[in-house]
């Protein structure tokens, strides 16, 4: 944080957003401005051993004058021993300033639809889905984690990139051959089949953090897609019905009201994803805000601020304008 940002004194509201991959923490003044925006690396407690350092670490650079702070992190409600932990973290950084926390995917859900009923489908790292009605019920279908869930995330997809991409390399699959060249590419390793067995080796054992550095390679794959690679097409499609079982799903979970769906995530910035999806689950609804306007909306309540309607479309202009969009 900038010097100058300690010395904040109006009143300010924050949120913060933790993920698989990264975290985001955002101030935003009384007036409706940014008062400052960090991010840290993931806070997911399954598989990050700093998550910890990295939540606190960024909830120690909160202005004095903080009223209240919305929070979002992955994992959260899924395991009571690592669900008290993150509890103590933050009530330990926070002190005496009012906060709220839930699951990320929870909070996305509430601001893609502003607290109106929907279901949120999340595909970054991991994946889940995330439904309410809009009264205080809501379910989760998915979230399991990479060991034996996260079907559609961006881990999946990039896992699934490999696998073809080895098969290609030792002779398995002769049919896809066109994809090796352009995905190499966009690795930085060679095309040669006898060059590309020994670095992508070199790439695998080098890695810091698998997980996050397989998940990366989700965009290659949505890039080549878009440029009419029917391989990179094909793994987005397989997701795509992946991510659409998990919608029908919250959907039969709570068949009395009516759930449009909607979408979050880096994985689902993908135009050519959220269509596939589309032909199977109907048209999208676009979110009212990003997932850290999920703890802000529900921050600015606990701090007795009136986000309204306007608040909510000022709030969305501010965070698309400083690139928070998404």
């Amino acid at each position: 944080m900038a010097p100058e940002s300690f010395a904040v004194t109006e009143p300010c509201i924050a949120a913060i957003d933790g993920g698989g991959s990264k975290t985001l923490l955002v101030v935003l003044n009384s007036d409706g401005t940014i008062a400052n925006v960090e991010q840290t690396g993931g806070t997911n407690p399954f598989d990050q051993p700093l998550w910890r350092e990295r939540l606190t670490g960024l909830l120690k650079l909160l202005p004095t004058s903080t009223q209240a702070v919305g929070l979002g992190l992955a994992g959260y409600g899924e395991s009571a021993t690592l669900c008290a932990r993150q509890e103590d973290a933050v009530s330990e950084s926070l002190g005496k300033i009012p906060y709220s926390l839930t699951n990320d995917v929870d909070m996305a859900c509430s601001a893609a639809f502003g607290g109106e009923p929907g279901v949120l489908v999340l595909s970054g790292t991991g994946s889940m889905a995330w439904a309410s009605d809009g009264r205080g019920q809501h379910c989760r279908v998915g979230g399991w984690g990479s060991l034996f869930g996260d079907e559609g995330s961006a881990y999946q997809i990039g896992r699934n990139a490999l696998t073809l991409l080895t098969h290609i390399l030792d002779g398995r699959n002769t049919r896809d051959f066109a994809f090796l060249e352009p995905f190499c590419m966009a690795m930085g390793l060679p095309s040669d089949p006898k060059l590309c067995t020994p670095a992508l080796l070199e790439w695998y054992g080098n890695l810091e953090h698998p997980r996050s550095a397989v998940a990366a390679l989700a965009r290659h794959v949505s890039t080549l897609a878009e440029n009419g690679c029917t391989s990179a097409a094909a793994l987005l499609s397989t997701a795509a019905t992946e991510l659409a079982v998990h919608i029908r799903a919250a959907r039969t979970k709570m068949p009395d009201v009516e759930l449009p769906w909607s979408y979050a995530g880096g994985t689902l910035q993908s135009p050519f994803l959220r269509n596939a999806i589309a032909t199977q689950c109907g048209t999208p609804v676009s979110p009212l805000l990003p997932p850290i306007g999920g703890g802000l909306l529900t921050a600015a309540r606990q701090a007795g601020w009136t986000p309204d309607a306007s608040w909510i479309t000022s709030l969305a202009r501010t965070l698309g304008a400083a690139g928070l969009g998404s």
